[in-house]
């Protein structure tokens, strides 16, 4: 899908907040799937695949790790975690782990 940016979902202060942007977007995001169904973007999940995903989402969470982040490097990562409608520690690990495959590759070739 390569239009994921204006599909983010900003991040709330409250539930109502959230409540009242889903609404006001309703159309735009149901033309957007409608759109990803019929450019043959969106899947359709079998029972099978979905409990996998279930299983897989109830396995064990991952250590936690305490690092100090320079301000500026940490208020950069929110602001393009947001651009992206991600939350910016899940932003934060996929940035860490795309670099390092990407150096371990680079090893290993």
């Amino acid at each position: 899908m390569n239009k994921q940016k204006e599909r983010g979902v900003p991040a709330f202060a409250t539930e109502a907040e959230e409540a009242q942007w889903w609404y006001k977007n309703r159309n735009v995001h149901g033309k957007q799937l409608l759109a990803a169904v019929r450019a043959g973007e969106a899947k359709i999940l079998t029972k099978d695949e979905l409990r996998r995903r279930i299983a897989a989402s109830k396995k064990t969470p991952a250590p936690v790790v305490a690092l100090r982040i320079p301000a500026a490097d940490l208020a950069l990562a929110r602001k393009q975690a947001e651009q992206k409608g991600l939350p910016y520690q899940t932003y934060i690990k996929s940035l860490l782990h795309e670099t390092l495959a990407a150096r371990e590759k680079q090893r290993a070739g």
